[in-house]
C-alpha cells in the first residue's frame, strides 16, 4: 500500500505542473496513473505512471519508456507538453 501512496504523491505533483501548462490531468487510482489530455480535443492524450528504479522513482510513458525522474516534475511536464501540444 505504501508504494501506491508514493505513486499517487508523485503523480499529483506532475498533474499540478501539467495543469499550470493548460492540460487536463486526471489521476486514476487503480493502478495509480495520470491521464493527460489537451483540452477540447480527444485525440491528444497520454497515460503516464511512475515506477521505482534503482536510482529512485521515475515517471514513465504508457509504452514503458522512462520519461524523467520524479524529482523533476516541472521538466517532465515540459516534455509531455512538447509531445502533446497541437501544432
Amino acid at each position: 500500500m505504501a508504494r501506491e501512496h508514493t505513486r499517487t504523491y508523485f503523480l499529483a505533483k506532475l498533474a499540478r505542473e501539467l495543469e499550470l501548462r493548460g492540460f487536463t490531468a486526471v489521476l486514476r487510482a487503480d493502478p495509480p496513473s495520470l491521464r493527460v489530455g489537451v483540452p477540447d480535443t480527444v485525440l491528444m492524450s497520454e497515460t503516464v505512471d511512475c515506477v521505482p528504479m534503482p536510482d529512485g522513482w521515475c515517471y514513465r510513458w504508457s509504452w514503458g519508456e522512462v520519461l524523467l525522474s520524479t524529482s523533476a516534475p516541472s521538466e517532465a511536464a515540459d516534455r509531455i507538453a512538447h509531445i502533446l501540444r497541437p501544432s
